[in-house]
């Protein structure tokens, strides 16, 4: 797919600031410093998602407008356990409620880093997404971490422990090397067209 105009717009920091025109959304979640905005970067080929090595640096959803016509959204990491319990409550409530909202509309990437596998909280994550029938598609990152004879297997384990059933492909990326980037790309692009009108 073709990026022709990327720019942000917007950080919500509650309920009342989330947007929901109705038009398709590509939203993205993980653990902390599992490398969300740096994949976000990665797709759009410029730098809009601020990144930090710091986990727990995105506290707000982040919405990114694509070719006028979707949306990509940062959502906060989960999991950081640095914070103050009253913000990770926060964050949890924020999110909660974006994706009680036109679950129809959207699609969830839900990242996991290739090297520690999915954990515990990715599996309460999945577990959350499936309880409200939420469209979403797995994905491992910093897979250049990984040497590629351990590549495979890895993908697999983090399959079977989301449960994501054996037709389903876990996808392997890497912000750094490009790997992986055109087929989350391919399947990105499969869903907007199903929700997009074609262009005249």
């Amino acid at each position: 797919m073709k990026i022709q105009t990327s720019e942000f717009v917007r950080s919500s920091v509650d309920a009342e600031g989330l947007i929901g025109d109705g038009e398709p959304q590509v939203a993205f979640a993980g653990r902390s410093n599992v490398g969300k905005s740096s994949l976000l970067n990665k797709l759009l080929g410029v730098r809009l998602a601020r990144t930090s090595s710091t986990p727990g640096r995105t506290q707000t959803i982040n919405y990114f407008r694509v070719n006028r016509r979707y949306w990509f959204v940062d959502l906060p990491g989960y999991g950081f356990a640095r914070a103050a319990r009253t913000e990770r409550q926060r964050w949890a409530a924020l999110v909660a409620s974006y994706l009680a909202r036109d679950a129809e509309h959207r699609l969830v990437v839900q990242l996991v880093d290739a090297k520690v596998g999915a954990t515990d909280l990715d599996v309460a994550a999945a577990e959350y997404l499936e309880s409200l029938g939420a469209r979403r598609i797995a994905v491992a990152t910093k897979i250049d971490r990984l040497k590629r004879g351990a590549r495979a297997a890895a993908l697999a384990r983090i399959g079977t422990t989301l449960q994501l059933g054996p037709e389903a492909t876990v996808i392997a990326v890497s912000a750094v090397t490009g790997e992986g980037v055109r087929e989350l790309w391919k399947f990105i692009a499969d869903f907007l067209a199903g929700q997009v009108p074609a262009e005249p």
